[in-house]
């Protein structure tokens, strides 16, 4: 099993569609016992929340966001943890919106520079 998320900054590799996280949003990841929960802002999010589970070096997770436009939106992630080369932690993951049409792929990295 990969380490534990607690205390680790990640961000996306990639920007998603406009309105989305993108590479300028960043997760503050906690863990405890099994449950995963997260912050996170910036780009065109304001403020987003994610919790769920951890079994082994998979996470699911719902996650409810306010962008810059005031809307709100939500969805379920499930991902894979892995760790890198480098030992930084990364999240292949598999989302899709609950509260409108959409679904993709994304991928995060743990990054080391302080929050934007």
């Amino acid at each position: 099993m990969a380490r534990s998320l607690d205390g680790l900054i990640l961000a996306p590799v990639a920007d998603q569609a406009p309105g989305q996280v993108g590479t300028r949003t960043r997760f503050a990841y906690h863990e405890e016992d099994g449950a995963i929960w997260a912050e996170y802002a910036g780009g065109d999010v304001v403020r987003g929340h994610l919790v769920g589970t951890r079994e082994g070096d998979r996470l699911d997770f719902r996650y409810v966001q306010l962008k810059t436009d005031g809307t709100t939106s939500s969805g379920h992630c499930v991902s894979t943890v892995a760790e890198l080369p480098d030992g930084r932690v990364r999240l292949d993951e598999t989302w899709e919106w609950e509260s409108q049409a959409g679904s993709g792929t994304s991928v995060v990295e743990q990054v080391t520079e302080p929050a934007a």
